[in-house]
């Protein structure tokens, strides 16, 4: 029988038609592959410059710490508030509420905060306990440095940075760098002290919130922390005089003369050594800070300083720490919470009261006779203030959150 032969003429048709439909296939899965890339990698990118946004908001908000503008008051309720708006127009708030503008410059302000009181608003507030009645505290000395009785306050700082739809939020618990304080005394000299008229000197260890103008002992004992970090009242390389009514109180001593090892130079005071220190504190200035809030190297070459050589505080309020390379007067009415180191003499004849330490070098005997001189030795307020103004932050916490 002859052979029987198929009409195929169609199966070329069909085999390219399957072949364009597999390639079609291909080429939309490709496409859709990329696309899903392409908005994988917008949205990392996203995530990544949010991110940065926020981290740029903690910095602010640690930077306004540091500066005073959030201020260290120990009030557990206190909540700070930072808006991208201008000086002048930041919303009203209400008690125990701070509200600041941002320091970013006009028309560059990154979204890391918000013009109103919104949920993503720049924040910084106390880490306290659930009543928000007491603030914690970390103290590096203790086994358990998280605590609520002694040691640097931890600060809450919450910035969500904004890209497009996409935000993160950190939240972060800070602490000022601690500093560490090597102290002799309430006072302390290289030459002899002699006191006289109502010079009050305590060297037991007082609490950061003793109240301005408390006296020595008593009513003073009413802020001592106990047995933790007292010192005497008075050390000096050479002898101690007292008379009138002045008073001198202490442990283990209230004065503790012709003592040896008086400090080589500030350096010693906060156990640096002496290349990290003048790196530390900065370029001296001529002049002395009206209020200085801060760290201050004050040099003894100024043209500002009088015919004595002496620098001169007729008044004033501030804390941190003073070096003063020289001589140093206080007429007025001057208050202060930190370290004072001076290189020359000390003369009071005005109303004067530190908490913290005075250390005086001095070139002949200090004589603490005039007005009315009251310091009273506080291991928390020299490095809380030291540490304020002068030290870097310490990040104990960091927590991340992201949304669409």
């Amino acid at each position: 029988m002859p052979p029987t032969f198929r009409d195929e003429r169609g199966v070329a048709l069909v085999m390219a038609l399957l072949v364009l439909l597999v390639v079609s296939l291909l080429s939309v899965t490709l496409m859709l592959s990329v696309n899903v890339e392409s908005k994988v990698s917008s949205l990392s990118s996203r995530q990544a410059q949010a991110l940065n946004i926020a981290e740029a908001g903690v910095a602010e908000a640690v930077s306004l710490i540091k500066t005073g503008d959030i201020p260290t008051n120990n009030n557990p309720l206190q909540e700070a508030y930072i808006f991208n708006t201008v000086a002048g127009s930041v919303p009203v708030l209400g008690a125990n509420q701070i509200a600041l503008a941002t320091r970013q410059p006009a028309g560059e302000w990154l979204p890391y905060t918000t013009a109103t009181m919104a949920e993503s608003v720049l924040s910084v507030r106390y880490k306290t306990d659930a009543a928000r009645t007491v603030i914690y505290r970390y103290d590096p000395a203790l086994s358990r440095p998280v605590q609520t009785v002694s040691g640097f306050p931890i600060f809450v700082v919450t910035s969500t940075g904004r890209k497009g739809g996409t935000f993160r939020r950190i939240v972060t618990e800070v602490i000022q760098k601690p500093v560490n304080v090597n102290a002799k005394g309430a006072l302390v000299a290289d030459q002899g002290i002699d006191f006289s008229g109502n010079s009050d000197i305590c060297g037991y260890n007082h609490d950061f919130d003793t109240p301005t103008g408390t006296k020595g002992r008593p009513p003073c004992d009413t802020y001592e922390l106990g047995g933790i970090g007292n010192q005497p009242g008075a050390w000096s390389s050479g002898a101690v005089t007292s008379s009138g009514s002045s008073n001198q109180d202490g442990w283990p001593s209230a004065i503790l003369p012709g003592q040896v090892g008086f400090y080589s130079g500030p350096w010693d005071a906060l156990s640096m050594n002496q290349a990290d220190f003048f790196s530390w504190i900065g370029a001296p200035v001529g002049s002395e800070p009206n209020n200085p809030q801060g760290v201050y190297y004050l040099d003894n070459n100024s043209a500002s300083q009088d015919a004595s050589g002496s620098f001169k505080y007729n008044g004033g309020t501030g804390e941190g720490m003073l070096y003063v390379d020289g001589d140093l007067a206080i007429n007025g009415n001057f208050v202060f919470r930190g370290l004072v180191y001076i290189e020359g003499d000390l003369s009071i004849n005005g109303t004067c009261w530190i908490l913290g330490t005075v250390i005086v070098k001095g070139k002949s005997k200090i004589k603490i006779a005039n007005g009315d001189c009251t310091i009273l030795y506080s291991e928390e307020a020299i490095t809380q203030s030291v540490s304020k103004y002068g030290g870097q932050f310490v990040t104990l916490s960091w927590r991340e959150s992201k949304g669409y």
